[in-house]
């Protein structure tokens, strides 16, 4: 899909296997405006069904990944008008992307920026990246997904401190914290992710996938629960092609070429 410079989203490929999705309105430090949303949407729902993509790359670019809502539109709204918005629906194709998504951290990630960033698998941060959840600093609070996801990846007592002082925390705290999952030198963090990326779309997509939806979906789940859906997804991959490529290459030394199926 072809797009211009001027849309609040791009859509590149790279290469074989993977896109990225870049946050395109550094006039405005990335802030999600109901427009970038729809068309970051759009295109995640379109990648999800996309055979050609195994891996997607989420970024905002090498100065800002995303300083938060579009606070101009927000300021007249009503409560009717936030709840019609219904932002959980256009967020929902991000949430529920079966494929892998990497995020490149470059930057501010404040408020949606860093509730954005929550919902990609793996982020690479930059080392003068921060992150934060300042809404309580406008008279409102988090409202998609800041202080839920939030506690489930750093805990009780450093969500509630973001969340209720509003200050950032930097890349290095949100690394000791479990926000992040690795940071490396501002001006390596788009090599590193799409880095990344590479390697995960060279891996088995089948696995990739199931590997995702089990450890998302055994989160909230009891142990026991959750190694019963292990169990299954693991025993599933072993009526795939690429698992008898996979093993088969091993044995022979060599790269396997797995195909999805």
């Amino acid at each position: 899909m072809t797009v211009s410079n001027e849309q609040p989203v791009l859509l590149q490929r790279p290469e074989e296997g993977v896109a990225v999705l870049r946050l395109n309105r550094p006039h405005a430090t990335n802030a999600l405006s109901l427009e970038l949303q729809h068309q970051l949407s759009d295109y995640f729902a379109e990648l999800a069904v996309d055979d050609s993509v195994r891996c997607i790359v989420l970024t905002g670019g090498d100065k800002v990944f995303a300083a938060g809502g579009d606070i101009t539109g927000m300021i007249e709204a009503d409560p009717i008008e936030i709840f019609k918005r219904h932002t959980e629906r256009l967020w929902a194709p991000i949430q529920h992307c079966p494929k892998p998504v990497v995020a490149a951290v470059n930057g501010y990630a404040f408020g949606g920026g860093c509730e954005l960033a929550m919902l990609a698998d793996i982020i690479i941060a930059g080392e003068n990246a921060s992150f934060c959840q300042p809404e309580i600093r406008i008279g409102i609070m988090p409202g998609i997904g800041g202080t839920q996801r939030l506690v489930r990846a750093v805990g009780k007592a450093k969500a509630m401190q973001m969340a209720l002082t509003g200050k950032p925390i930097t890349a290095e705290e949100a690394w000791i914290a479990g926000l992040v999952s690795e940071v490396c030198a501002d001006d390596e963090v788009q090599d590193k992710a799409l880095s990344t990326a590479r390697g995960i779309a060279r891996m088995p997509p089948l696995a990739a996938e199931q590997v995702k939806e089990v450890i998302i979906a055994g989160m909230d789940a009891s142990l026991d629960s959750a190694l019963a859906l292990e169990r299954k997804a693991n025993a599933l991959l072993f009526a795939s092609r690429d698992q008898q490529e996979g093993m088969q290459a091993f044995l022979e030394k060599r790269h396997a070429r797995f195909k999805g199926e």
